[in-house]
């Protein structure tokens, strides 16, 4: 059983929106690299679309009805959407849930140091990559750095025109040798992949970097004498942020791929960019969640989180209260509160856990199985269960959801697919899915298909891309 490619059924007005689609989409994740820019601009976009804070709503006891459109967020890094149908919460709700956190390289809390004339900052990497696929590369620095005062200070250095960039170094192949005889998992060990930042001392010639007279008096003078290249890269840290070395205590920095995201390919087909896992999902939620109907039945929910990468934990992550407690905020304003009801509510609700799929690549064809691969430009991807070897770990949709979800798909004519995570002893992996499942919700895997998946720089198809909005704009509203 083969499907379609999902490009021969278009016409002029399905390429224009694919193209529109996909350029917004292009934007979206060359200027979003963080959770927490994820979530933020999510929230302006929810704004401009009618969406109100659910706090807010709180707060002054606004009674919400069908129509109702609000917003909610777990520390500024996860998200959920709401727009309240007619029909009573507790006879359930159609949710999309994606997360937006991809996999990056950290700072540690105490980063900065000092290295025969090398200034670098320490990391640890976050989620599961491939080392040394992240040497040389341009990085750019993304976060925030929270100081005593309680002022907080955005970071953002390497992905504007004519900023600097940044780089984990790599060793040259003329004294490669033994580096090349090491297995992939130990080329570059996890505890090397510091950020070389600076080379410039703050002394030169008995003046400091801006010409003047450097003084010989006091504890930062001495720093300074023993750790020039350091001492400059604070000071322009403390000239531009205000920020001194201690701050990064309490701050949340990520190295990330510098530059926007880009066409691939000769005929424009493909997208090329950081994050796609899952970014992919999320836009194409999010831009569903803001285009469902006014008149929908069913209550519409888009979970945005955290944490994916990590094992779901944490207050932003599916596996905090965050989702059920947003759910039961808003069921006790629309008049429908206690435990009872919201425990009704989640078990009759169906979702779509959105997250990416492992592309077939005809370079590595001996992982995956073809009947159950998924193709790039074949459409949305259904994966009934994940897990790896014996399901180990997966959530595994029933049969009657998925044709009810065949069914909806049909009917709006979604090109979709289904596949398996590679072959059954490739290896393995998991979603969100199986966190909503545990309220007995219908939940099934669904997302766009992946080259590179967890790479630096990932490959998706603006075929899916585009399908997999249509597909979740069709679940919300016929579910």
């Amino acid at each position: 059983m083969e499907h379609e490619v999902a490009w021969k059924k278009y016409d002029e007005v399905d390429l224009e929106a694919l193209e529109g689609l996909a350029s917004n989409y292009i934007d979206f994740i060359s200027e979003n690299k963080t959770e927490r820019r994820c979530a933020a601009t999510a929230i302006r976009m929810a704004e401009k679309a009618g969406y109100v804070s659910l706090a807010d709503a709180v707060r002054e006891g606004r009674a919400l009805s069908a129509g109702d459109k609000v917003w909610a967020h777990s520390h500024g890094k996860a998200l959920i959407l709401v727009q309240l149908g007619s029909n009573p919460l507790s006879e359930g709700m159609n949710i999309l849930g994606a997360h937006i956190d991809s996999p990056r390289l950290d700072l540690k809390q105490n980063p900065l140091y000092e290295s025969n004339g090398f200034a670098l900052l320490d990391t640890h990497y976050y989620g599961g990559i491939k080392n040394y696929q992240w040497v040389t590369l341009p990085l750019a620095m993304h976060g925030v750095i929270a100081k005593k005062d309680g002022t907080v200070v955005d970071i953002n250095v390497g992905d504007d025109e004519g900023d600097p960039v940044f780089c984990v170094s790599d060793l040259l192949i003329h004294l490669a040798s033994q580096q090349m005889d090491k297995k992939g998992n130990k080329i570059v060990e996890g505890e090397d992949l510091d950020i070389l930042i600076g080379n410039r001392p703050i002394f030169l010639n008995g003046e400091d970097a801006d010409g003047e007279a450097a003084g010989s008096e006091g504890a930062e003078s001495k720093d300074a004498a023993k750790e020039p290249v350091k001492a400059f890269a604070l000071k322009l840290l403390a000239d531009k942020y205000g920020i001194e070395e201690a701050d990064f205590l309490s701050a949340e920095i990520e190295m990330v791929p510098a530059g926007r995201a880009r066409e691939l390919g000769f005929d424009r087909s493909m997208v090329i960019g950081y994050g796609q896992d899952d970014r992919v999902c999320a836009y194409t939620s999010l831009i569903a969640q803001l285009e469902a109907p006014a008149d929908l039945a069913k209550t519409a929910v888009t979970v945005l989180v955290d944490k994916e990468e990590i094992g779901s934990v944490g207050a932003t992550g599916m596996a905090s209260n965050f989702f059920e407690n947003t759910i039961a905020e808003i069921m006790e304003l629309a008049g429908e509160g206690g435990m009872l009801p919201l425990r009704r509510a989640l078990s009759a609700s169906s979702m779509l856990s959105s997250d990416v799929s492992a592309g077939f690549d005809p370079a590595y064809a001996s992982v995956f199985e073809p009947k159950n691969a998924a193709f790039l430009g074949r459409g949305l991807v259904f994966n009934k269960y994940t897990g790896a070897r014996g399901k180990s770990g997966s959530n595994d949709a029933s049969a009657e959801y998925v044709a009810r979800v065949r069914r909806v798909m049909d009917d709006a004519g979604v090109s979709f697919q289904t596949a398996e995570l590679g072959k059954v002893d490739a290896g393995g992996g998991g979603t969100i899915a199986y966190l909503p499942a545990k309220y007995g919700m219908d939940v099934i895997d669904s997302g766009v298909a992946v080259l590179s998946m967890h790479a630096p720089w990932e490959v998706t198809s603006k075929a899916d891309i585009y399908e997999a909005y249509k597909g979740y704009l069709a679940f919300l509203k016929n579910a």
